[in-house]
């Protein structure tokens, strides 16, 4: 099977934005308090072991290609019983904590573009997935892109 073009580009941009979170600018550097400080670093432990979870749960299944293998079988327990996209889940918890960790306005702004990446490009392997599965689109309707859904009152 040969990788649609689709997909390659999405991986570039995303490799690419990757490569840009590792520079700062200066004067982008912002002050946090402790607390805050505290909080990102615990944000980026927490998609740290958010990713490891996922990496176990897929094996050697894993991709950084959004369509589907065709051996492929949909996961839906365990990280992916709460986030339909846990991996790019726990690499947002990591860049965002990171940053704010870091104090870095730079990263801040390449973590926004970064989601923006995995947003579009979860959004078209979930129509690929639609298209392998038939009951993707119930899963999709019971659990959250990148975080839980809550349902229910509060």
């Amino acid at each position: 099977m040969s990788i649609p073009r689709k997909d390659k580009i999405y991986v570039l941009l995303q490799f690419l934005v990757f490569i840009g979170w590792l520079f700062d600018v200066e004067s982008l550097k912002f002050q946090i308090s402790e607390n805050l400080h505290s909080l990102g670093f615990l944000a980026a432990a927490i998609g740290f072991l958010l990713i490891l979870v996922a990496l176990v749960q897929i094996g050697s299944k894993i991709s950084p290609f959004p369509s589907p293998p065709e051996n492929a079988r949909l996961k839906t327990t365990g990280a992916f019983a709460f986030a339909r996209h846990p991996i790019y889940s726990g690499v947002l918890f990591i860049v965002f904590g990171a940053a704010l960790w870091l104090g870095s306005g730079f990263k801040l702004l390449i973590s926004l573009l970064l989601y923006l990446i995995f947003f579009l490009k979860s959004r078209y392997e979930e129509r690929r997935l639609l298209e392998k599965f038939s009951e993707y689109a119930e899963y999709r309707n019971d659990t959250g892109r990148f975080f839980p859904k809550f349902k229910g009152r509060i």
